[in-house]
């Protein structure tokens, strides 16, 4: 297994794991783009405008995350590989990336990634009614902050 730095050559297979995981994980949401549309996304302002970290098993990428200055704005993780440490590992190396603190969103409804978060030290700050993202989804927004030691 491996972690690196995602390559702008992978932009449609993150495009591809991500429908994939985001329908799995949340099939009563709907989805404000087209696949082709994620996929063009991905290619010309997710990988070039953020920091995107792949994790590699048995040669292939079964999760990633994208960081912009403070925030997780991806983490996503191939459905046949939640529960095996990969979202872990994933979110342990934005913290090492970015040890002031994080912040992020995620869908209300969203309850399985809600506890991973807290169980990996974020602390729910707001939630909203979702009339801010393209799905018009509720939103519960969490931040982490390193402990002084």
């Amino acid at each position: 297994m491996e972690i690196r730095r995602a390559q702008l050559a992978e932009a449609e297979s993150l495009a591809n794991l991500f429908l994939r995981s985001f329908r799995s994980a949340l099939p009563t949401v709907k989805l404000a783009h087209t696949d082709d549309e994620t996929r063009q996304w991905y290619r010309d302002h997710l990988l070039p405008e953020t920091d995107t970290w792949v994790f590699i098993r048995e040669g292939k990428i079964v999760g990633f995350i994208s960081l912009s200055a403070s925030t997780v704005e991806q983490l996503y993780v191939d459905s046949r590989e939640t529960g095996k440490g990969v979202g872990a590992r994933l979110i342990e190396t934005a913290k090492q990336i970015r040890p002031k603190g994080l912040s992020l969103a995620t869908f209300a409804v969203n309850i399985p990634a809600r506890r991973f978060y807290e169980k990996h030290g974020f602390k729910h700050v707001r939630s909203t009614d979702g009339s801010n993202n393209e799905e018009h989804e509720p939103d519960v927004y969490y931040e982490w902050k390193p402990t002084k030691e």
